[in-house]
C-alpha cells in the first residue's frame, strides 16, 4: 500500500475476489480515524478494533470491500488497474503466492515493513 500511495505503483494487480474490507475506524476517545484493509481472519479479531496505545475501542465508520475501492480511486494514484482469476493456474498462483494484491513498479522501491 506505501508503495501505492507513493505513486510507484504503474499497474495494480488485483484478485477479482478479494475478501479483505477496507475500514475506517474512529477512536472512541480521541476522535482520531485511522485507515485499515484487513484479511478475513483479521477483521474477525477483536484486537484490530482497539487502539494499541491507548487501549481505546476504534468504532468502525465505515466499511467496503477494498475491491470495489481500489476500482473506484486507483486512477487516483495514478495506476491502471488490471483484474486476475483464480481459474487459471497463473492467477491461481497469483492468488496463492501474493494474497491476491500485487502491482508492477514504475522504478526500483525501498519499502521497509514496520
Amino acid at each position: 500500500m506505501r508503495a501505492l500511495e507513493m505513486g510507484a505503483v504503474e499497474t495494480l494487480i488485483i484478485y477479482e475476489n478479494l475478501e479483505h474490507p477496507r475500514l475506517t475506524l474512529k477512536n472512541t476517545q480521541t476522535g482520531d480515524e485511522v485507515v485499515k484493509i484487513l484479511s478475513p481472519e483479521e477483521a474477525l479479531d477483536k484486537a484490530q478494533y482497539v487502539d494499541p496505545e491507548s487501549g481505546a475501542e476504534l468504532e468502525v465508520t465505515e466499511s467496503e470491500p477494498y475491491v470495489e475501492w481500489l476500482a473506484e480511486n486507483y486512477r487516483s494514484f495514478g495506476t491502471q488497474l488490471e483484474f486476475v482469476t483464480n481459474r487459471s493456474q497463473e492467477g491461481s498462483q497469483f492468488v496463492r503466492g501474493f494474497g491476491g494484491i500485487g502491482g508492477l513498479l514504475r522504478y526500483v522501491q525501498r519499502v521497509e515493513t514496520s
